[in-house]
């Protein structure tokens, strides 16, 4: 029988919301709340909607996590978009296996840790903000590299990639932190991208077009 454990500890409300969506939260229900006094009602139902979808945008679901060893979870919710093999790239030295994940704006956005082990260092690269599931996203776009070795020296990147609405990179670890496997880390606002880099001798458990919840989902097996 698979075993899960808590990454952190369990949320004491019924709807948790992520604490960067606070000040959209609280902005469109304060343009709401105006509106609504001056009784433009159709605005003020404009707003009700749009203070609501803001909510629902920002949730952050308690997950269980799987804890079978060697197991590798998914960063993000969204689809996967690509499973390759990359070699030589800004992320990871040597050859690698990559699986992409695309966040659209109805999933949720809270980013966890792949894998326990150590952040060796975090590299941030400005860039464009063309759409996320395209190939160049990974190159192009403004984006946060998270570098992780385990225990037994293996490497994990996961890199969290802006996208075509999505204009905040939020990252709340630090070079030297250790983290654990499903660890809530960060989260990009409206629309994304993840790619994650394992090693070579992984066995990936996804293949394109899978959909995935992070820190539940397993993406595969370190080897």
């Amino acid at each position: 029988m698979d075993k899960f454990s808590w990454s952190d500890p369990p949320t004491q409300t019924a709807f948790p919301v992520a604490k960067p969506g606070y000040p959209f939260i609280f902005a469109s229900a304060f343009v709401t709340a105006v509106f609504a006094l001056l009784e433009v009602t159709f605005l003020a139902l404009v707003g009700l909607i749009a203070t609501f979808f803001i909510a629902y945008f920002f949730r952050d679901p308690d997950r269980v996590i799987p804890s079978t060893e060697g197991s590798v979870v998914a960063p993000a919710d969204g689809k996967v978009i690509a499973v390759e093999t990359s070699k030589d790239n800004p992320y990871y030295e040597g050859d690698c296996k990559k699986v992409s994940i695309f966040m659209s704006v109805f999933n949720v956005h809270v980013n966890r840790i792949p894998f326990e082990g150590e952040v060796k260092k975090i590299n941030y690269y400005p860039g464009k903000f063309i759409a996320a599931n395209r190939d160049k996203a990974s190159s192009d776009n403004e984006r946060n590299a998270v570098f992780i070795e385990t225990d037994d020296g293996k490497k994990i990147t996961a890199v969290q990639i802006a996208g075509l609405v999505a204009r905040r990179i939020i990252c709340k670890i630090q070079e030297g932190d250790a983290v654990v496997r499903g660890q809530r880390f960060g989260i990009i606002c409206f629309g994304s991208r993840v790619d994650v880099y394992l090693p070579p001798d992984s066995e990936l458990k996804v293949a394109v077009g899978d959909v995935v919840m992070a820190g539940t989902s397993v993406l595969g097996e370190l080897g």
